[in-house]
C-alpha cells in the first residue's frame, strides 16, 4: 500500500480540525459547561418527537425552572434554533430544541393521515408538533409551575415553527376553557404571520381573542421573503415589509393606527405584546445576534416574575457564534477527511481498481477556439441561473421552460445528422458515441421540459426537494447537451477521445469506484456520529449541514439518488474536460470547477438580494422558498466541485467522485429536510 505523505498529512489535519471544532462547539453549546445537553425522544401523541434538551446544571425537580420550547421552520431541524437554545439555557431557562414531526429525528405516525396530497402531508406535522411538545414538557418535574398549576412555558418557532407555536397557544387557550390551567404563558414567533394558521381557523382576530393575557411577540423581518405583506400590494412577496402598519399587525398589537416596531403594548386582556422588525431576510432570523437578542429580551420580560430563578445576563452578551464558528471548522475538516479517506482507499486491494491511469493535462485550445471555448463555458455557467426560476417555480411545460424543449429537439436533430455522417465517413467509436449522446441528451431535455416531474407525493416524499430535483435534472441535461455538442462539433476534430472526459466503461472500474465512494461515506459518517454522541456537534454553517439521521430516511435517499447521480456524473465530466488543461493546474482549476458547478447559483443570489436591498423589490419577487433553498446549494455544489476535481485527478476517471458526490449530497439533503411517509 503506497499512501503518500501528503495524504497522511491531509488525514491528520482533517481529524484535528474535526476534533478541535467539535469539542469547542460542544463547549459553547453547553454555555461553557453551565448546561447539560442531551438528545431525547418521546411519544408525542401523533408520533415520535425528538429534540435537544438543554438543562441548566442547577435545574431539577426540587429547583424547577421556567422553560422555553424552540423549534425550526419547514425543511429544517432542531439545530436551526442553536442560537436561542444556547442563549436562553445559559441564562437559566430549561430549553427543548424540538425536531418537528417528519423532520430531523422525529416522525409522524401516518396511521390516521392517509391523504398524500401536498396539503395532507404538510398540515399534520406543524399543526401538532409544538402543542404535543408542550403536553410532554408540562409533565416534567423540572418545569416550573405557579401555585395554580399554570405552566411557566414559552414557545418560540421560526417560520413553520412560528405557526406551530401560534397554534400551541391557541390550543392551550381552548384547553384552558376545559381545565382551568394554562400550560403556555408566553410565545414569540419568528418569521411567521397568520397566513397559514388561518387554514385551521386561527387568523389574526382569532389569535387576538385567544390571547388569554399572555405575553406575545413576533419577529417580522423587513425583507422576509414570505410573510408580513401589505394586502394592498401585489406582484410577489420578496419585497420590503412593515408589518406593524398592516391590518394584521395592528390587530395583533390591539392598535387602531400604525404602531411602532420594537415597542411594548399592553392589551385589553392584561397581556403584553411586541413586534420586532429587524432589517433581515427570512433565514437570517435564526443566524442573527440581533434576533437572538430580541428573543432573550422577550423572555426576560415575560418571565420577570421568575427572575430570581434565572441569571441576569444582558441580551447582547452572546456566545452562540462561537459554537457555529467551530462547527464550521469541523465542516472544513469533514470535507478534507472525505478526500483523505478516498485517497487512502484507492491504494488498497480491490479499491485500487477504481484507478484507470493518470489523465495527462491537455494543451488547451488556442486562438479563436480558445475564445469560443470560454464563451461556451460562460453560457454553461449562466444557464442554471437563467432557467432557475422557470424550472423551480414554473415546472414542466411552462412557457419559459418550453425554450428548453425546442433547444433539446434541435440538439437531438443535430446529433442524428452527426451520427449519419459518422457512419458514412466511418469516423470511429468515439464519434458514434458522441453523436448518440447528443441525440439522447437533447431528446431527454425536450422530454423533461415538456412534462412535469416529481409530482407523485406518495413516491417523492421529500416535498421540499422535488422542485430542486427538477431544476437539477434540467441543469444536468443542459450540460450534457452542451458537452455532447462541443465534442461532436469541436473537440472530436482535434482528436479528443471519451477518455479525455474521464469516461471509462470498464465495469470493474465502475464497481470499484462505487465501493470506494460507499466506504468513504460510511467511514466519514462514523466520525460524524461519534462527534454527535460525544459533543452533540454536527458539521455546518448556517443552513448547510452534515448531520446525523434516522435509518428510516434511507428509502427516500434511494428514490432520489438516481436524479442526483445523473447530475454529478455529468457535472464531473464537465469539470474533468474543462479543468484538465496545462493552463488550469492548481487553484485555477479548482476555481473554474466551482464556477461551473455553483457560478450560476451565486450569480442568481447576488442579483436577487442586491436588488431586494437596494430597490425594495427582488429581481424575482415570486421566488421565495426557491431563493432560500439556493443559499444552501452554493456550498453543496462548491464542495462537490472540489471533490470531483481532486478525485478524478487521482483515479483518471469520473466514477469515484460522481458516486461519492451523489450519495453524500443526497444523504445530506434528506437528513436536513422534511420526509413524509417514512
Amino acid at each position: 500500500m503506497n499512501i503518500s505523505k501528503k495524504t497522511k498529512t491531509l488525514l491528520c489535519i482533517a481529524l484535528a480540525l474535526i476534533l478541535l471544532g467539535s469539542a469547542l462547539a460542544g463547549l459553547f453549546n453547553t454555555g461553557v459547561a453551565a448546561v447539560k445537553v442531551t438528545r431525547i425522544r418521546f411519544d408525542g401523541g401523533h408520533g415520535t418527537l425528538s429534540g435537544l434538551l438543554y438543562m441548566p446544571k442547577d435545574a431539577s425537580a426540587s429547583n424547577p425552572k421556567p422553560t422555553v420550547i424552540v423549534t425550526h421552520g419547514y425543511l429544517n431541524s432542531a439545530e436551526m434554533q442553536d442560537a436561542n437554545a444556547i442563549e436562553l439555557s445559559r441564562r437559566g431557562f430549561v430549553v427543548l430544541a424540538l425536531d418537528q414531526y417528519d423532520h430531523g429525528h422525529s416522525a409522524l405516525s401516518r396511521e390516521n393521515y392517509s391523504d398524500t396530497s401536498f396539503f395532507g402531508l404538510w398540515l399534520p406535522f406543524w399543526a401538532n408538533s409544538m402543542n404535543d411538545a408542550v403536553q410532554y414538557m408540562y409533565e416534567q418535574p423540572y418545569v416550573f409551575k405557579d401555585a395554580d398549576g399554570n405552566g411557566m412555558i414559552g414557545v418560540t418557532g421560526h417560520s413553520m415553527g412560528g405557526f406551530s407555536s401560534t397554534l400551541a397557544m391557541a390550543f392551550d387557550e381552548m384547553q384552558y376553557a376545559q381545565t382551568g390551567v394554562r400550560k403556555v404563558c408566553c410565545g414569540l414567533s419568528e418569521g411567521s404571520d397568520f397566513s397559514y394558521t388561518a387554514f385551521v381557523g386561527v387568523d389574526a382576530p382569532t389569535a387576538d381573542m385567544l390571547g388569554g393575557g399572555r405575553t406575545m411577540g413576533k419577529v417580522c423581518a423587513q425583507y422576509d421573503e414570505f410573510f408580513f405583506n401589505d394586502p394592498t400590494v401585489e406582484g410577489g412577496t420578496v419585497r420590503h415589509k412593515d408589518y406593524v402598519s398592516t391590518p394584521d399587525g395592528m390587530t395583533f398589537l390591539q392598535q387602531t393606527s400604525p404602531a411602532k416596531a420594537n415597542t411594548w403594548y399592553d392589551t385589553s386582556d392584561g397581556g403584553k405584546r411586541i413586534i420586532y422588525e429587524p432589517a433581515q431576510t427570512h433565514p437570517w432570523n435564526h443566524f442573527s445576534a440581533t434576533t437572538t437578542g430580541f428573543a432573550v429580551s422577550f423572555y426576560q420580560t415575560a418571565f420577570a416574575a421568575q427572575s430570581s430563578l434565572l441569571k441576569d445576563i444582558a441580551p447582547e452578551k452572546q456566545v452562540w457564534q462561537w459554537k457555529e464558528g467551530f462547527e464550521c471548522v469541523a465542516l472544513v475538516g469533514f470535507v478534507l477527511l472525505i478526500l483523505a479517506l478516498a485517497q487512502i482507499l484507492i491504494e488498497l486491494p480491490f479499491f485500487k481498481l477504481a484507478k484507470t491511469g493518470e489523465l495527462a493535462a491537455q494543451p488547451g485550445p488556442t486562438g479563436g477556439k480558445r475564445v469560443a471555448t470560454w464563451l461556451i463555458l460562460i453560457v454553461a455557467i449562466l444557464l442554471p441561473a437563467i432557467f432557475f426560476t422557470p424550472l423551480m417555480d414554473g415546472g414542466g411545460g411552462s412557457p419559459k421552460v418550453m425554450i428548453l424543449f425546442w433547444a433539446g429537439l434541435v440538439a437531438a436533430a443535430g446529433g442524428l445528422a452527426a451520427l449519419i455522417l459518422a457512419l458514412v465517413k466511418k469516423q470511429g467509436k468515439d464519434a458514434l458515441v458522441g453523436s448518440i449522446c447528443l441525440i439522447v441528451s437533447g431528446a431527454l431535455l425536450a422530454l423533461v421540459a415538456k412534462n412535469p416531474m416529481y409530482q407523485d407525493n406518495g413516491v417523492w416524499t421529500a416535498l421540499g426537494v422535488n422542485s430542486i430535483a427538477y431544476w437539477t435534472i434540467g441543469c444536468a441535461l443542459m450540460s450534457a447537451t452542451i458537452l455532447s455538442a462541443v465534442f461532436v462539433c469541436m473537440k472530436r476534430a482535434d482528436g479528443a477521445r471519451l477518455a479525455d472526459y474521464g469516461i471509462s466503461l470498464k465495469p470493474v472500474a465502475i464497481l470499484a469506484g462505487l465501493c470506494t465512494a460507499l466506504a468513504t461515506i460510511v467511514l466519514a459518517y462514523a466520525v460524524l456520529w461519534l462527534m454527535d454522541l460525544i459533543f452533540k456537534a454536527d458539521f455546518r454553517i448556517w443552513t448547510f449541514a452534515f448531520k446525523t439521521f434516522e435509518a428510516n430516511i434511507i428509502p427516500a435517499v434511494l428514490r432520489y439518488l438516481p436524479t442526483f447521480l445523473l447530475f454529478y456524473i455529468i457535472s464531473t465530466i464537465g469539470i474533468t474536460v474543462n479543468t484538465n488543461t496545462e493552463r488550469l493546474q492548481g487553484a485555477k482549476g479548482y476555481l473554474l470547477a466551482i464556477a461551473l458547478n455553483a457560478g450560476g447559483a451565486i450569480l442568481w443570489l447576488i442579483l436577487q438580494y442586491c436588488t431586494l436591498f437596494s430597490k425594495g423589490v427582488a429581481m424575482e419577487p415570486g421566488s421565495a422558498l426557491s431563493g432560500i433553498v439556493l443559499v444552501a446549494m452554493v456550498p453543496t455544489l462548491s464542495i462537490a466541485a472540489i471533490v470531483s476535481r481532486n478525485l478524478y485527478k487521482r483515479t483518471g476517471n469520473i466514477w469515484t467522485p460522481a458516486f461519492l458526490n451523489a450519495i453524500l449530497m443526497t444523504t445530506m439533503t434528506m437528513a436536513n429536510t422534511m420526509i413524509a411517509l417514512r
